[in-house]
């Protein structure tokens, strides 16, 4: 009993570590721009080198975690976010933080991958839900926290300690790990891992990622950026290729015969990159264009978090009792309606403009983390649950940075073309500035006599192109509402483990969903 309660813990406060990591750095934004004199595609990056690096090592590292013990990989990835942590908070300019963001991201990719495993191996049957419920009730509270922990920490302290902050966390997470919980790896695993998988994969990721930041500057139909797109895809092809004729493949592609399992990976992939990537751009709102510094920020985001954290829990009440196809659609098409309530902010808007909106995208995503979770780790074999976890995961950080890299493109975009329509020209650093959400430094660098000017056609262009990133959201989380409910077309997921253990695991598929 004590291994699974130090299971638990420590697989919770290691999910609260990573989500809050993500919610705190978004609020930490804006004092990283001044003090590193980071520019705009800095900004992505300080997200998204972290995002890339989780999600390209995200499925490997279940891999490993499966071959040689999932304790094991988590450990390490512990070992290395933590230190990755300490570094990021010396770091002395744009390139080193996001350099070692990048090690971050490693590190909590060996977690993120093995964190459902670890929990599937401790627990079964309605024991497993209970936990599953739990850890998701934790995910949702780190959201909730996130805002007002990252805004204290950066406002009493300095942005470097939301990394610091890491460091302790690690420990204590370490010596629970240490205490007693108990280790668990697919006996039948052997040979070498998929690094052609992982390279493909990875380059694949990287380069659409790139071509999205880009894109504007390039021109969407240039060489470099077609270019670009057309390398992601062939590399997307070869990885797909390559992973169906490997004997232990880093993905084994039969996963998605189940159904259950492609809903739940769509719609983990269309939550992150509607809801998660949004957020950073809610941030530059509140923070750099309302003019609130950061601990007031996170207050004004925390109906958001707290909508998460009470439709986390009381998913955990639910499931037992409503199909989980209606879960995940229901929770889609309450961010999409959030999404599109807050699409009404004008220039003398106040913060309360958003407020409708928030709480139903927090409701939204607090009834789809769990319940994607469970459906991923139920439509898999317990011998696959470190490649299932680390699927479910991939896809939510893949999310994360294909939307941060798109929703910015989108909104540099808008942003251009309503300065050049007010001003008749608008230059990069213009375009940077109010992308941001910084209208006041933008007109305080105009001629003398334009600065009135400068500022009304800055308010608007950020309100329009922030409105403007409201509606691609909302579209993309109801697609993805839609794509779930022709995918996911059971009434529940059966509990694959348990059906594992009636027969011998080497020659089992995947389990199917009743």
């Amino acid at each position: 009993m004590a291994g699974k309660w130090n299971t638990l813990i420590a697989v919770s406060i290691a999910a609260f570590m990573l989500l809050l990591d993500i919610t705190v750095v978004n609020i930490a934004l804006p004092d990283i721009q001044r003090e590193l004199g980071a520019s705009f595609d800095d900004l992505r990056w300080v997200i998204d080198a972290y995002a890339l690096t989780l999600a390209a090592t995200m499925l490997i590292s279940g891999s490993l975690g499966d071959r040689f013990g999932r304790r094991l990989v988590f450990t390490g990835g512990l070992a290395v976010f933590s230190v990755a942590s300490l570094l990021c908070a010396v770091a002395w300019d744009p390139f080193s933080l996001n350099f070692f963001r990048g090690l971050q991201g490693i590190g909590g990719a060996g977690m993120l991958a093995t964190s459902l495993a670890l929990i599937a191996g401790a627990y079964s049957g309605r024991d497993r839900s209970v936990a599953l419920a739990a850890w998701g009730a934790t995910t949702a509270a780190a959201l909730a926290l996130g805002p007002m922990i990252g805004g204290a920490l950066v406002e009493g302290l300095a942005w470097e300690w939301i990394f610091l902050v890491n460091v302790p966390v690690g420990l204590i997470t370490a010596a629970l790990v240490a205490r007693g919980v108990p280790e668990t790896r697919d006996p039948t695993a052997a040979g070498r891992p998929d690094f052609a998988g992982l390279l493909t994969l990875s380059a694949s990721m990287t380069l659409l990622v790139m071509a999205l930041f880009r894109g504007n500057d390039e021109g969407w139909g240039s060489m470099l950026i077609v270019g670009m797109l057309a390398v992601s895809a062939i590399l997307l092809a070869a990885f797909v290729a390559i992973e169906s004729r490997v004997r232990r493949p880093l993905l084994d592609l039969r996963l998605f015969r189940n159904p259950a399992t492609g809903g739940a990976s769509v719609a983990m992939l269309f939550l992150a990159a509607s809801t998660f990537a949004v957020l950073t751009y809610l941030v530059f709102f509140l923070q750099n264009f309302l003019a609130y510094d950061a601990f007031e920020t996170g207050v004004r985001l925390l109906p958001w978090t707290v909508a998460a954290f009470i439709g986390g829990v009381a998913t955990g009440r639910l499931a037992q009792r409503v199909p989980v196809r209606v879960l995940i659609v229901t929770g889609m098409c309450l961010a999409g309606v959030g999404l599109l309530l807050m699409r009404g902010v004008e220039v003398g808007s106040e913060w309360t403009t958003i407020l409708a909106g928030a709480i139903s995208v927090g409701l939204g995503i607090g009834l789809l983390m769990p319940t994607i979770a469970a459906a991923a780790l139920g439509a898999a074999p317990v011998r696959q649950s470190g490649m299932a976890s680390g699927l479910n995961s991939t896809f939510r950080i893949l999310g994360v940075a294909v939307g941060v890299a798109a929703l910015g493109a989108i909104m540099e975009s808008e942003v251009s073309s309503s300065l050049t329509a007010a001003l008749g020209s608008a230059s990069p650093g213009l375009v940077e500035l109010v992308s941001t959400g910084n209208v006041a430094p933008a007109a305080a660098g105009a001629s003398p006599g334009l600065s009135d000017q400068v500022s009304q056609a800055s308010s608007v262009a950020f309100v329009d192109g922030l409105n403007t990133l409201f509606l691609v959201a909302a579209i993309v989380a109801f697609s993805g509402a839609i794509l779930a409910a022709l995918l996911v077309r059971e009434r529940r997921v059966h509990d694959a483990h348990e059906s594992a253990a009636e027969g011998s695991e080497t020659t089992r598929e995947p389990a199917a969903v009743v």
